[in-house]
């Protein structure tokens, strides 16, 4: 079954609402865009579930999501798609119109493998290892109105990932329970140490004096405190309360324009399980921390909007171990005050055999640069004319580029 007109050719199209009435107002605040990225390839056949495609049920018979209105069924989004069942903390953003999804989304690049899809999908240039940089750095760069201070993109984590690295001085600082512990730079004579040893005008010296003030400015906004497959990325399960101190840092310091958060734990080749089960112990806690996030922004969410992305989806039929394995097609989360949302957007395939990628996978009908273009053309307000230097290489189609800048 091909839902080829359920909306719109192109994901990207429409995601982003110019205005509606007194939500979307005219705002001082600054635009926002924060970035989760789902690593290990989350699947999101049993995400947003195709409910209405019988293929689903005929290649799941242990792991599919049951229908809505059914015991632990799926939570239903329109007459063809439903919520894993985990995710009931996001019903009140779809039904508010703040949240949207675009199926069958991904990579044109066919790896399955880990590492080399998330480089893509952080480089913005699938099949191009060689990117030193990542979009998103390249995204803050191109931000109208963005001072390039250091305190401008933030990651959450005690590592900087692909994605922020680039020319543009950014700030990496986790957000855990002991994110404000003082460190021994924080010493007063210690500090004084380091900075006349980094001194100098020279890239290390200002490359020391860009985390200093990072910090610095990072550190006032927190409360006092304490697998491969996942690149270092912590598990969702601890999700809930980084987002909560995530929001609380946004609120304080509105210099913040774009912040990244990457979560491990989603490569689930045994013990996927359905309402239960390795996805839904991730999704939940998922869930209730980017319903929290939205909370915890307050007036703040209208201008802010977050982007769920994984380096690529799983396989259609369930294995032998009561999972899944690596895949090609996803489904990309788009919510936030000014998002289009309560609808699925892009181009369905369907899930009979003849349409599946490789005989085997959901194949990607929506390139996810479309979706990040759109974000950033009508969101960011990124002028035309620079969203070549964002994504090399790419150009959405002219009609969904034309729908963008309308």
């Amino acid at each position: 079954m091909r839902r080829r007109d359920f909306l719109s050719a192109s994901a990207g199209a429409a995601l982003l609402a110019l205005g509606r009435g007194a939500s979307a107002a005219a705002s001082d605040a600054p635009k926002r865009l924060v970035v989760v990225l789902l690593r290990g390839a989350a699947d999101g056949l049993n995400i947003v579930v195709p409910y209405g495609d019988d293929a689903y049920y005929a290649a799941r018979p242990t792991i599919a999501i049951a229908k809505p209105g059914a015991e632990e069924g799926a939570l239903a989004l329109d007459e063809h798609f439903g919520l894993h069942p985990a995710l009931s903390a996001l019903i009140p953003l779809w039904q508010e119109k703040q949240l949207a999804f675009a199926h069958a989304a991904g990579s044109p690049d066919p790896t399955r493998s880990h590492f080399a899809a998330q480089l893509f999908i952080e480089n913005g240039t699938p099949g191009t290892n060689t990117t030193p940089d990542g979009w998103l750095n390249r995204l803050l760069a191109a931000v109208p109105g963005v001072s390039r201070g250091p305190t401008d993109a933030v990651a959450v984590g005690p590592t900087l990932p692909h994605i922020l690295k680039g020319r543009v001085p950014v700030a990496n600082l986790p957000l855990g329970p002991a994110a404000a512990t003082p460190l021994a730079i924080d010493k007063p004579e210690i500090a004084s140490a380091f900075d006349r040893l980094y001194a100098r005008k020279d890239a290390l010296g200002q490359a020391y004096r860009h985390g200093r003030v990072a910090r610095a400015e990072l550190i006032a906004g927190l409360p006092a405190p304490p697998e491969p497959a996942d690149n270092g990325a912590p598990g969702a399960n601890g999700f809930p309360a980084v987002a909560t101190r995530l929001a609380g840092l946004l609120a304080h310091d509105r210099k913040i324009r774009l912040a990244v958060v990457s979560l491990g734990g989603w490569d689930t080749h045994v013990r996927q399980g359905n309402h239960a089960g390795q996805l839904a112990e991730r999704l939940r806690p998922l869930g209730d921390g980017l319903a929290a996030f939205a909370k915890g922004l307050g007036p703040d969410w209208r201008d802010t909007v977050i982007v769920v992305l994984s380096e690529f989806g799983r396989t259609v039929r369930e294995n032998g171990d009561g999972g899944t394995d690596h895949g090609h097609g996803n489904v990309i989360w788009v919510l936030g005050g000014s998002v289009r949302g309560g609808q699925v957007y892009g181009d369905w395939p369907g899930l009979a055999s003849a349409a599946l990628y490789e005989g085997r996978d959901l194949a990607v009908t929506t390139d996810f640069r479309s979706v990040l273009t759109a974000v950033a053309a009508r969101h960011l307000r990124v002028p035309d004319r620079t969203l070549g230097a964002i994504f090399p290489s790419f150009a959405a189609p002219a009609s969904a580029m034309g729908r963008i800048i309308a």
